[in-house]
This record gives C-alpha cells, sequence and structure tokens, in this order.
C-alpha cells in the first residue's frame, strides 16, 4: 500500500475521469513493473482516492471490493468561507455516500483573529459529523500569519479529534514546505507524548518528484520513527508524484528514463 492519496479536485471532474483515477489507484504500478519486482500477490495500492462530495458515488461503483479508501473533500473547501451548518451537511452527506475519510479545510479568521475556543468547538463538530469516517485537518498553512500559529493550530485540531493533520488544500500560494512540515510532525510527536493518542501527518502541494517523497519519508522517520511511515499514519496528496515514481523504477530496472508522457496518471 503506496503512501499517495490520489487526487482529482477540478470543476470539470466527471464520473469518467474519476473512473480512470480509481483503476489507477488500483493499480498504481504497470503491471510488468510488479512481476520484474517481485510483488505479485501483494496488496498493492494507493492510500486513498480523494474526491469532491459529488464524486464519491463514482468512486464506490469501481472501489467495491477492493480495499482503497475513498476521501472526501468537505467543509466548504477549499476556502471554508460557507457557514458551518452547510460544512456539517456537507460532511455528513459525504459519509452517507460512501467517503470513508473526510478532508475538512479550518477557517483561517480563527487562526488569524486567535479564536482559538472556536476552532476547537467547529473541528469537534466537524470530528462527530464524520461518525466513522476519518478526519484529516487542513490546516491552509500558506495562509496562517506565523509558524506559532501553525503549532497551536495543530495541537488544537487534534485535541478536538483529528486523526490527520494536513498541510494544505494545494490552493494556496504556498503549500507543503519542510521547515513546516517539520513543526507539524514535532506536535504530532508533543500531542502523542501527553495524550498516547497516535495522529497521521499529510504534507499536500507541490510534491511531484521521487526525491521530493524520499525527503519527506525520511523527515517522518527522523522525527516520528517508524511508526509513521505508513499509510495509516503518512500519506503524500500528491497525484503528480505517481508518473514520477513509476519513471524511477522504470529506470531502476532497464537502466534508462522514460518520457514522462509514457507513464501517464490516468
Amino acid at each position: 500500500m503506496l503512501c499517495i492519496d490520489l487526487t482529482t479536485l477540478a470543476g470539470d471532474d466527471t464520473p469518467t475521469n474519476v473512473r480512470r483515477l480509481c483503476a489507477k489507484a488500483k493499480a498504481p504500478l504497470r503491471k510488468d513493473f510488479v512481476e520484474k519486482l517481485g510483488l505479485q500477490g501483494r496488496e498493492l495500492h494507493v492510500g486513498a482516492v480523494c474526491v469532491y462530495p459529488n464524486r464519491v458515488a463514482d468512486c464506490v461503483a469501481v472501489l467495491k471490493g477492493s480495499n482503497v479508501p475513498i476521501a472526501s473533500v468537505a467543509a466548504g473547501f477549499p476556502a471554508g468561507q460557507t457557514p458551518l451548518p452547510l460544512r456539517l451537511e456537507e460532511i455528513r452527506q459525504a459519509v452517507a455516500a460512501g467517503a470513508n475519510e473526510i478532508d475538512i479545510v479550518i477557517s483561517r479568521e480563527h487562526v488569524i483573529g486567535q479564536h482559538w475556543q472556536t476552532l476547537y468547538d467547529e473541528t469537534k463538530a466537524m470530528r462527530a459529523a464524520c461518525g466513522p469516517a476519518r478526519l484529516k485537518v487542513i490546516l491552509a498553512v500558506g495562509e496562517l500569519p506565523t509558524m506559532r500559529d501553525v503549532y497551536k493550530a495543530s495541537i488544537i485540531t487534534m485535541m478536538a479529534g483529528a486523526d490527520f493533520i494536513k498541510t494544505s488544500t494545494g490552493k494556496e500560494p504556498i503549500n507543503a514546505t519542510m521547515p513546516i512540515g517539520i513543526l507539524m510532525a514535532r506536535a504530532v510527536r508533543e500531542y502523542h507524548e501527553r495524550t498516547g493518542f497516535y495522529v497521521g501527518f499529510k504534507p499536500a502541494g507541490g510534491i511531484r518528484s521521487a526525491k521530493d517523497a524520499t525527503l519527506w519519508l525520511s523527515m517522518m522517520y527522523e522525527e516520528l520513527g517508524e511508526e509513521w511511515t505508513h499509510p495509516n499514519l503518512f500519506r503524500i496528496g500528491a497525484s503528480a508524484l505517481l508518473p514520477d515514481i513509476e519513471r524511477q523504477i522504470e529506470h531502476g530496472l532497464s537502466g534508462h528514463y522514460a518520457a514522462k508522457y509514457y507513464n501517464p496518471m490516468v
């Protein structure tokens, strides 16, 4: 199982391109790569497929019977500027449609205005709305004022029930950077040391190469340990990453690089 959430969050998403993405999620590597690497019979799929709520049913139709989780963004993604009752209802509808994970985005105004209790209360309400689904909380770090604010928001959303904390929607001017990643990983570590609870971490936005992914995986190992290098506690939100991983595998197997268009995403 790969630590990648394959994502499509575009206004022109259709059942067709979502079905193609789900097919790639179930078989992320070419069959000949799997055979040459000796991975036949192994459970090889991505961490999740992430879509808008309206596309969850399309994922369910393709992924039924597989072990690929379905994640849905919700709560007014990506701006988080809709009224709270609507954000909560969007979460409930996505779960009812079949989503196993919900990626919500916080209201940045609560951090900017230092309204920490409100941030806690809203996140707790969203945790309740998720029911059995896992809650991944996006901090949108590129729109938060300071590193201290990022740390506080990380701790507070974990206290409110986040199963994962996530850097970005991928639509901010600044997304996943290593300094921010280290800061959030240390918040996860402190929370675990104080409470015993395990919370996952997901960098998203701007991670496009296998080398970048290796750096993030190494950071998780150094800061949090081996337990946090598996998909239950670590995900990368970067669909553009998978084609480069395939290119690197092909180079390792054949000694040459394929053109970027040779291993398409879908």
